[in-house]
């Protein structure tokens, strides 16, 4: 703990406390300003002549034109009109004047919603997980499975985000959200991770289960699938067939990866959590979830803003080619369902979820302007809709919460 008493103290008290008992010497003359400066020199180390004459030297050489060229020194102040979601020419630096005002709002609701997987109490888990008869065979493959591939789905958005989206998106307050949402996908890893600690599981096998399970394998495969053009440092946009690309890359990880691939998963284990097993887990499945429709909204508003900005992309030939990659999307997702439900459970099995999942299908469809390909299909698990693409909650799992501000809110009385 500080004790302010000890700043009033000489600074030789304060570097060299041993020297406190000694008695104070007598006091003496002020020095001269020179004098002064000179023994204030002789107090600590200066750096080696040779190596300061160097860094002197190689800022004598700086190209401060070069540089100021570089950044357009006098240029004219950012207008609005001079933002554009991709290819714009405006200074990235520029936060404001915003645009985008749905882009800065979801930035300020991501960072509102805050969470930590060590907030959430996994004690009755564990006791269940290692519980002889609590639960069954088939309970514990979707437990299994979920945590399988959300370990390393959220680790291949993270990458996209980080290794593509970011440099190819020409908007300052578009990118201040894929700052937060990569920082979230960090926080979704960290809470799996957390999860199999907790539970005393195979971390090797888990983490590695996209590469050995078929089913968790395939969806990993179609996501990388549309991360690597991207990814390469030369790719850039500004023709038609490059920001057709990033266009695909846009609907392969919001609509698809975080807008198809994730709702099997996250209905199986919240339909656990709401039969009083595995509470903690669906609590983190919850957050994440919520955080993952946030992620979905924004990239459906991004989507719309470049087909606005660049009605020429949006061709009917593009339009076929992304309706096709949804639903390859959707049976793929299909397949897992079968994978993990064999038989059924938890109230579900795979035909029931094969209706949400083209329900689901049709919901990511009409988000971007495309037609549904399921006409009449129905959402089967009503209590899942009032935690997609919504912030504000009510009677979730019958509480008492209404919105979603901190991981201490969520409450499962």
């Amino acid at each position: 703990m500080l004790n302010w008493d000890e700043f009033h103290e000489d600074e030789q008290s304060v570097t060299e406390p041993a020297a406190k008992a000694a008695p104070a010497p007598a006091a003496k003359p002020q020095p001269a300003v020179a004098d002064a400066v000179a023994e204030s020199r002789g107090s600590y180390r200066v750096a080696e002549a040779e190596r300061l004459a160097r860094a002197r030297k190689s800022l004598e050489q700086l190209d401060v034109a070069a540089g100021l060229e570089e950044l357009e020194m006098g240029a004219a102040r950012i207008q609005v009109d001079d933002k554009q979601m991709i290819n714009a020419r405006a200074d990235l630096n520029q936060l404001v004047p915003f645009k985008y005002e749905w882009a800065w709002q979801k930035y300020l609701d991501g960072s509102a919603n805050h969470w930590m997987p060590q907030e959430v109490n996994m004690t009755a888990d564990i006791a269940l997980w290692k519980s002889q008869d609590g639960l069954t065979a088939d309970e514990r493959r979707i437990v299994e499975r979920s945590l399988g591939y959300f370990s390393t789905a959220d680790s291949l958005v993270a990458n996209n985000l980080v290794l593509a989206l970011y440099r190819l998106i020409t908007n300052p307050e578009c990118r201040q959200y894929l700052l937060r949402q990569a920082f979230e996908e960090a926080i979704h890893t960290h809470a799996y991770q957390y999860c199999v600690e907790s539970l005393g599981m195979d971390e090797g096998e888990v983490f590695n289960m996209y590469r050995e399970v078929p089913s968790v394998a395939a969806k990993s495969a179609w996501s990388l699938k549309h991360t690597q053009s991207l990814a390469r440092p030369d790719f850039q946009t500004g023709t038609p067939e490059t920001d057709q690309e990033l266009l695909r890359n846009l609907v392969a990880f919001y609509c698809v990866t975080e807008g198809i691939f994730f709702y099997c998963g996250f209905s199986q284990i919240l339909s656990m959590g709401r039969r009083n097993k595995m509470t903690g887990v669906a609590e983190q499945f919850q957050y994440i979830l919520r955080d993952e429709s946030m992620h979905l909204n924004f990239g459906v508003d991004m989507i719309n803003q470049i087909k606005i900005e660049n009605p020429h992309l949006w061709t009917p030939e593009f339009q076929d080619e992304v309706t096709q990659m949804i639903l390859e999307g959707t049976e793929l997702e299909i397949a897992y369902a079968r994978d993990t439900m064999p038989r059924g459970v938890l109230g579900m099995n795979a035909a029931i979820m094969e209706e949400y999942l083209h329900f689901i299908c049709n919901r990511r469809l009409a988000q971007i302007g495309l037609k549904e390909q399921f006409p009449g299909a129905r959402n089967p698990f009503p209590w899942m809709s009032e935690i997609i693409d919504l912030r504000k909650e009510k009677n979730f799992f019958e509480t008492r919460v209404t919105e979603y501000q901190v991981g201490g809110a969520l409450s499962w009385d």
